[in-house]
Order: C-alpha cells, then sequence, then structure tokens
C-alpha cells in the first residue's frame, strides 16, 4: 500500500457557534490508502476541544508510514489491530486510516461496505440538521435555508434557551433536539428540560460536563427527556460507564478511532439497552460517507457536516431532506474532488 496525505482548509457556510466558541473554517485531513491502483479515503477533521490537530495527524501517519506500506492489506480490521499501539496517542490518526482501509476494502472487493456487512440501506435512518447558536433571527434564517428537514438538532448553552426553541418551533413542526455541549448544572438542566419537552423535542444531548458523573445520575432519573451522552462517550470503554447516566450514547468515529471500534460499541449499547446516534463533527464528504455505512444499525444521526461546509473536498453519501442517498460507487463511496 501507499499512504498519501492530503491537508485542506474548508470555509464554512456561517460561522459556527456552539457553548464552546465559534469558527468559519474547518482544517482537515484526508487520507489515501491506494493499492492495486486503487485509492480508499478517510478523514481527520480538526477538533481543539479533543486536541486533534492536523498537522499532528499528519505526523503521527508519516511515523507509521513505513511500516503501513510494509503491511499485507486482507482486512480493515486486521490493520487496525496493527495500528492500534503505534497510533494509541492518536486516534484520529487511527480513524482517518482506518475509514481509508474500508474505502478500499469495498472497492477492491466490488461492493459497498453496507452491503459487505449485510446491511440494508433502506434501514438507514435520517440526519439532523444543525442550528448553531446565533442571533433568534439568525438562526430561524439557518432553518429556512434547509426547509422540510424532518429533524433539525439545535445548539443551546446561553441565558435564553428556551426562548430559542420556542421561536424556532413557530416556523416548524419538524423533531427538534438539542444539544448544550456540557453548558449546563443539574439544576439547570431539570428546569430547563420539561419546557423543551413541552415544546417538542425529542432528546437531549450531553447536558452537563463529563465530570458531574452524581449530577448526571441524579438528572437521568428525573428528566422528562431521554439524555445522550456525547463528550462523556469517546472510546469502547466508556459505554459501561454511561449506562448508569444516559438512555443512549453518541459515537463518533474521531473520538473512538474508526469504524472497526464503533462497531464494537453499537453491539456494547445495545446489550446494555442503550439508544444509539452516530454524530460527527464539522467534516467533508469523506468522513461522512464512512459514517453513513453505519445508518442501519443506529437509532439517530447527526451526520451533517458537509451540510455546515462552503465547500466540500469530495463527492459521496449525500442527504436529500435528511434521507441518506448511497453513490453507486464501492466502498464507502467516496470520490475525491
Amino acid at each position: 500500500m501507499k499512504l498519501r496525505l492530503h491537508r485542506y482548509r474548508l470555509p464554512l457556510r456561517h460561522p459556527f457557534t456552539i457553548a464552546r466558541g465559534s469558527t468559519t473554517e474547518q482544517p482537515t485531513l484526508i487520507v489515501e490508502l491506494e493499492h492495486a491502483g486503487v485509492s480508499g479515503y478517510g478523514e481527520a477533521a480538526a477538533v481543539p476541544f479533543y486536541g486533534i490537530d492536523v498537522d499532528a495527524t499528519a505526523a503521527a501517519l508519516e511515523h507509521v508510514q513505513a511500516r503501513l506500506e510494509r503491511a499485507p492489506f486482507d482486512r480493515p480490521e486486521t490493520l487496525w489491530h496493527a495500528m492500534r499501539a503505534p497510533l494509541a496517542a492518536a486516534p484520529a490518526a487511527l480513524c482517518a486510516l482506518d475509514c481509508a482501509a474500508y474505502d478500499l476494502w469495498g472497492k477492491l472487493n466490488g461492493a459497498p461496505v453496507w452491503k459487505l456487512w449485510g446491511l440494508d440501506p433502506s434501514d438507514a435512518c435520517p440526519t439532523d440538521y444543525t442550528i448553531g447558536i446565533d442571533a433568534l433571527d439568525q438562526m430561524v434564517r439557518k432553518l429556512r435555508e434547509f426547509p422540510g428537514w424532518p429533524v433539525y438538532k439545535i445548539k443551546l448553552g446561553t441565558d435564553h434557551d428556551v426562548a430559542i426553541v420556542r421561536t424556532l418551533r413557530a416556523h416548524t413542526e419538524a423533531v427538534f433536539r438539542v444539544d448544550a455541549n456540557c453548558a449546563w448544572t443539574a439544576e439547570q438542566a431539570g428546569a430547563i428540560i420539561p419546557a423543551l419537552a413541552r415544546l417538542g423535542v425529542q432528546l437531549v444531548e450531553q447536558p452537563l460536563p463529563p465530570d458531574d458523573r452524581h449530577g448526571m445520575e441524579r438528572l437521568r432519573a428525573v428528566s422528562a427527556l431521554p439524555l445522550v451522552a456525547d463528550e462523556s462517550c469517546r472510546v469502547e470503554d466508556d459505554v459501561d460507564r454511561c449506562a448508569p447516566r444516559f438512555h443512549g450514547i453518541n459515537i463518533k468515529l474521531l473520538k473512538c478511532g474508526g469504524l472497526t471500534p464503533a462497531r464494537r460499541m453499537i453491539a456494547r449499547a445495545r446489550a446494555l439497552g442503550l439508544a444509539v446516534m452516530i454524530g460527527c463533527f464539522t467534516e467533508s464528504t469523506v468522513g461522512i460517507s464512512a459514517a453513513s455505512q453505519l445508518l442501519p444499525l443506529v437509532d439517530y444521526a447527526d451526520l451533517d457536516g458537509p451540510l455546515l461546509l462552503a465547500a466540500d473536498t469530495a463527492a459521496g453519501v449525500r442527504f436529500d431532506r435528511g434521507q441518506p442517498v448511497y453513490p453507486a460507487i464501492d466502498g464507502c463511496g467516496i470520490t475525491l474532488r
């Protein structure tokens, strides 16, 4: 195999604001694995909150490049296990490599990854579209840019969270999900969540900081809405830790290290009776096409990363009013532009 790295700085459609801050562009690293003239692609977008940096990710991959290019390639899982130890400190690098391996594997075997896994894309759930924090009129305008969407995710963490949801509710009857990104205390969440339930909100993502475990246990016992772990669920071992504190988990490939561990996390969550969301950061179609292979296995999807971009890196899985449209291309369906 040959390893190639491609760096991009992708402009956003709008400044994207959550409780932790704002950004106007997304740095990302596209990993290309080439074998027998066929290329597979994976992505490692920069995520400062998790310490994921494009240059550091590239350096980690370059450090294992000689070892990687000597390795035989049969199945992505084999490569993941071979690279797990040398990339233990760089899960985003491991993720991008794993996703590129699955894309390559599918293309070499002449089938989409979902088909090789025995899945049916008609079972795939729709994705939401995220409305970042902004002035109320701007949040309404963002919603109107994507009319008819079945689900919208609303970022919260302000001093007027209920007013935001009430204002947006006046403009659509679609399902709402909210994401506080750790911004509330247990007391605030206990006061806000009943009002959100009355406004037709479906679930709440990560209301409290990950270290407030006791607060989450108390909140879960009384919450009027399902609570889904995001920042509290990074890797496989976190699934069991989330079970007493949440009703579901949000799996993101960049956090856990790729598709290989993500499938195990889904299986473990099911065994524990947890709902499963497959989520993303602000990623291009490369990362989203990989994550979309898991859609038939999960309950909720938050894979709107490319919809937040003004320019993309690739063609692949796309969404038509939330519904995934899989291309007639093998692997994860990715064609780099």
